[in-house]
Formats: C-alpha cells, sequence, structure tokens
C-alpha cells in the first residue's frame, strides 16, 4: 500500500474577503455617477462627434439612415475653405487669440498680487479685502455684463473719467478698429507691407492678424481680468499659507532679498497652484460665450466673435449642425493642445550637472593607499595633558 502525500491546502486569507466587499461598496456607491455622466456627457459627446462627420441637419435623429458620412468635409470648410465659414472661423480665432493672449498673463499676474497682499501681516483689514477682491466672481457673469454696458456707454462712467484727464474716451463696443492698428496709425503707418496683406492664415491675413484686438474686445478683456482674479487669489492664497515660515526666515538668513525670496523660493512652491489657475485661465478664456452673446453678438464687424459663439451661431441660427460640431471639437483640440504645452513648460526639471558639481564634496583620489593618506596628514601638536605620567617625573627629576 503507498501513501499518497496531498500538497498542504492553502490557508484563505481573511483578507480577500473584505477587500472583494470594499471594491463591490465601491462600485455601488460610484454607479449612480458613472451612469449620470455616461448618460449626459459621454454619449452627448460621442453624438456631437458623430455630427461633425456627418451631414445632419437638426431634424430627426443624427443616426437614421437619411445622415451621411462626409468626413472631414465639415473640419475643411472652416479651416481651409474659402468661404464665409473659414472666414468667420478666422476672425475668430484672431480675437479670441489675442484674448487669450491678454487675459491669462494679466489675470494670473494680477491675482498673485492681490493673494501676496492679503497674505502680508502688516494689512489690516485683510478679511474685508479678501471679500472685496473676490465678490465680482461670485457675481453673475451676465450681470456683470450688463453693467459693463453702462460703464463703456459713450456717456458713461469711464469716458467720463477719461475726460477729467484730458483724453476723449472711444465709442468702446462700437469700434472695430486694432488697437495696434491705432497706435500704428498714429505714426503714419495706415497699410501694411504686401508680404502682410496678401498672406494670411485660416481666410485672414498677417495684417489683420497683427491688428491686436479691437477696441470692443479690449473692454472685455479688462471685463474677465476684473471678473475673474478674485477666484484665482483664493488659490495663489492657499497656496501661500502652506509654505512654512522657517523658509523665509532660512533664506533671510542667507541674505536673500524681498525679490529673490519671491522669485527663488516661493515662485516655485506655488508651480502646483500655478499650473491649476493657468490651466483654468485657458479654459475660460477659449470657451467665452456668454459675456459675448450679452454683449455685442460679435459686433462691431465681427471683432468680437469667438468660436464658441461662432459655434453656436452656425448650429441653432444657420441649422448648420456639422460646421458648429467641427468648430467645437476643433476648439476642444486646441484647449487640450494648451494645457499640455503649459504642463510641459511647468514640470519638474532636473538640476544641471553644473549645479549640483556645486554641492558635491572632494572625492578622495582612487590611487591614495592608506599609508599615502596618512603621510600627507598634518600631524597636531600634542596635548601635555595626554602625555604619559611617567614621562613627566623622569623631567622633574632631571631637573632637579
Amino acid at each position: 500500500m503507498t501513501a499518497t502525500a496531498s500538497a498542504p491546502r492553502r490557508a484563505r486569507d481573511p483578507r480577500s474577503g473584505i477587500r472583494r466587499g470594499e471594491t463591490l461598496a465601491g462600485w455601488v456607491f460610484t454607479l449612480p455617477v458613472i451612469v449620470l455622466l455616461g448618460v449626459f456627457l459621454l454619449v452627448p459627446v460621442l453624438m456631437a462627434l458623430w455630427v461633425s462627420v456627418s451631414d445632419w441637419g437638426g431634424r430627426g435623429s443624427p443616426f437614421s439612415g437619411a445622415v451621411n458620412f462626409v468626413g472631414l468635409q465639415n473640419y475643411a470648410n472652416v479651416m481651409t475653405g474659402d468661404g464665409l465659414a473659414a472666414r468667420d472661423f478666422g476672425i475668430s480665432m484672431r480675437n479670441n487669440a489675442w484674448y487669450v493672449l491678454l487675459v491669462v498673463p494679466l489675470q494670473t499676474a494680477l491675482s498673485l498680487f492681490l493673494a501676496l497682499l492679503v497674505n502680508g501681516a502688516i494689512l489690516r483689514g485683510r478679511g474685508f479685502f479678501r471679500t472685496a477682491f473676490y465678490f465680482p466672481s461670485v457675481t453673475a457673469s451676465v450681470a456683470i455684463t450688463v453693467l459693463w454696458l453702462f460703464l463703456f456707454n459713450p456717456l458713461g462712467v469711464v469716458n467720463a473719467i477719461l475726460a477729467v484727464v484730458g483724453i476723449d474716451g472711444p465709442n468702446w463696443f462700437s469700434d472695430p478698429r486694432g488697437i495696434f492698428h491705432v497706435i500704428l496709425s498714429g505714426v503714419g503707418l495706415r497699410e501694411g507691407p504686401a508680404v502682410l496683406t496678401e498672406n494670411g492664415f485660416i481666410a485672414v491675413s498677417w495684417w489683420n492678424w497683427m491688428s491686436g484686438p479691437s477696441v470692443a474686445m479690449s473692454a472685455f478683456i479688462m471685463m474677465a481680468v476684473f471678473t475673474t482674479s478674485g477666484t484665482f487669489m483664493l488659490l495663489f492664497l492657499a497656496a501661500l499659507q502652506n509654505i512654512g515660515p522657517e523658509i523665509q526666515e532660512a533664506a533671510m538668513v542667507d541674505g536673500a532679498n524681498a525679490w529673490q525670496r519671491f522669485w527663488r523660493v516661493t515662485l516655485p512652491q506655488l508651480r502646483p497652484a500655478l499650473f491649476t489657475v493657468l490651466t483654468l485661465g485657458l479654459i475660460g478664456c477659449w470657451q467665452v460665450f456668454e459675456q459675448i452673446y450679452t454683449g455685442t453678438r460679435g459686433t462691431p464687424a465681427k471683432t468680437t466673435l469667438t468660436p464658441a459663439y461662432l459655434s453656436y451661431d452656425a448650429s441653432f441660427l444657420d441649422q448648420d449642425w456639422g460646421e458648429g460640431a467641427a468648430i467645437a471639437f476643433i476648439l476642444f483640440a486646441i484647449i487640450v493642445l494648451f494645457t499640455l504645452l503649459q504642463r510641459w513648460v511647468l514640470r519638474e526639471r532636473p538640476v544641471s550637472r553644473r549645479r549640483a558639481r556645486q554641492y558635491e564634496l572632494p572625492a578622495r583620489p582612487a590611487t591614495a593607499t592608506p599609508a599615502t593618506v596618512a603621510a600627507t596628514q598634518v600631524p597636531s601638536p600634542p596635548d601635555p595633558s595626554q602625555a604619559p605620567r611617567g614621562a613627566d617625573d623622569r623631567q622633574n627629576g632631571a631637573q632637579r
């Protein structure tokens, strides 16, 4: 009779059942949110993507047999075509590009300045100033736009203040001139060179690309900086309060002045907050819509037209749903591209070899032997307190 050796049964881990229960509970609690996001976010996005590559006219289901697949035709019409759609898209991109180029740096710099100001211990009434700076951010953008229309009216407060200092204010929301063209015309340059007027990008000449934001768009730029700086101030303020005071004290002990402490110590610690502020600023600036819809609806002369409003105009007013969806996805691609670009710019960079070499200790030569090291060391003078007692007695006896 032979005995068969059986492998010992693996003991069951009691924690495995607990982990399975936690996983199941996690899925149960997150399933409602996943379903809501899928039904009201993911499915509409996929439907809009199909509309952008089809000839759906807005009636019936976009998935019916009467809707045909047209590929990238809608994208080509707004980006490479010679018609009105391509020209309007080029003008909207120019307007929005100048809007982003001016609003994002200005609102970031102003919000950081305000955060440094209200974070200082010497400022009295810091709670009041924090509330006052943040108050425009909690006000509805439609209400702020209506207020801005009154302030920048030809007979409004802004022009009245400019008249006090001797400046004749413009008709803000009716002036289509680009501010850079206005400056150049002041020095006698009213027509651009042929290389700029005869060539362009997206059906807009380079001379018009360089015109800058119009006077009307400049008012919207000031409004955006005014309304968003308070929100970003709170983000910078929270990041500043997480910086320990011992870091600033160590920099002061090393002899760093106020600017060096800000540039070398404070600003690197604010990199995560800076990335958040720039990302939110880019997204908000490329998606500007309600201000244009409430204020000017693209006028004067389409100098306040933006891609977001153009997408709405093409879809809901002109019933060209394919081009409207195509503009929306082009805008989405631009936002993703700029987000990745600024993430690459603000990434953590390794310390260069030249700078790291300053902190390295001198290495001992590889060929040095213990005898060589001992020979190169300078002997220290003998300590009398460490001398042998017998030697002291013999020295005293010899003196006697």
